[in-house]
């Protein structure tokens, strides 16, 4: 990788990005919605307060069902910031595909720059945005508590370390999706064809992760494809320092080491894909 080179392409994408604030304030609209609706409406950590339950039996169903969380919507805001890392990093490989039909990536690919020059810009870029979003859903989900909504509230120590592993979490899974979505942006041809492939890899894994299902609720062999799901592993990093790793079987970096695993085999695969992708055509 020329480093000249990729600094220049990424800088492009960065602001073909912020050149557009349309696509960047319907990215925005999405997790506000899903918190506003979906983690109000959902918030059924009030039927555990009928009376008859102790409160010992409160304690259990919440540390069943929510593995710690104060409340339902705590467990919820962190498994949004996996979602909106997923779902945000749909657009980086669109955004492939309509620069080949436009030729963009064609006057691109016949300039210096080398496809690990093309694919590393990109993806740096196409990253950020997922990021930002990350952190502005723990934001808005912080301040919805001091309005008289359900909010996220912290009850873990999160100390330096704490900070830097939700950081990672939130980096490793943003990069992971977006080199996937990249490689398949260079290699399918048609928008069509992209946005059925992606939404046959996207829902069953989005649907088959801890990020919105309360844990205790699933059935034995969906917590079983859970617990490898690389969405689940990001936000179980994220609960067990925002809420505590008592429920938890296995400390913060044993699942930063399985989320580094995902990210090293998605990352070797998305690159040779692309590589195949803009070799010259004999």
């Amino acid at each position: 990788m020329n480093v000249r080179r990729w600094s220049a392409l990424t800088r492009r994408e960065l602001l073909k990005i912020a050149r557009n604030p349309a696509a960047i304030a319907t990215s925005l609209l999405l997790p506000i919605l899903y918190l506003l609706l979906f983690g109000q409406g959902f918030n059924f950590t009030k039927l555990l307060t009928i009376p008859g339950l102790t409160p010992g039996q409160q304690q259990q169903y919440l540390a069943t069902y929510i593995l710690g969380a104060p409340d339902y919507f705590s467990y919820f805001a962190a498994g949004m910031v996996g979602f909106v890392c997923v779902t945000a990093t749909l657009f980086v490989g669109a955004n492939v595909i309509f620069d080949k039909l436009f030729g963009t990536l064609k006057r691109t690919a016949a300039s210096p720059a080398t496809a690990t020059d093309i694919f590393g810009a990109r993806l740096v870029a196409g990253s950020i945005q997922p990021i930002g979003l990350a952190f502005l859903v723990l934001g808005l989900a912080v301040l919805l508590g001091y309005v008289g909504l359900a909010g996220l509230h912290i009850t873990g120590a999160v100390g330096p370390l704490g900070a830097g592993e939700i950081v990672l979490a939130i980096l490793l899974l943003s990069l992971m999706f977006a080199s996937l979505f990249l490689a398949l942006g260079f290699t399918i041809e048609q928008p069509q064809t992209y946005f059925a492939v992606v939404n046959a890899i996207n829902l069953p894994v989005l649907l088959t992760s801890a990020a919105l299902y309360p844990w205790g609720a699933m059935p034995s062999w969906l917590q079983g494809i859970a617990s490898y799901n690389p969405i689940t592993l990001a936000v179980e990093v994220l609960r067990i320092n925002l809420f505590g790793g008592t429920y938890y079987s296995h400390p913060a970096w044993a699942y930063l080491l399985g989320l580094i695993g995902w990210f090293v085999g998605m990352f070797t695969i998305a690159t040779l894909l692309t590589r195949r992708a803009l070799a010259p055509k004999v």
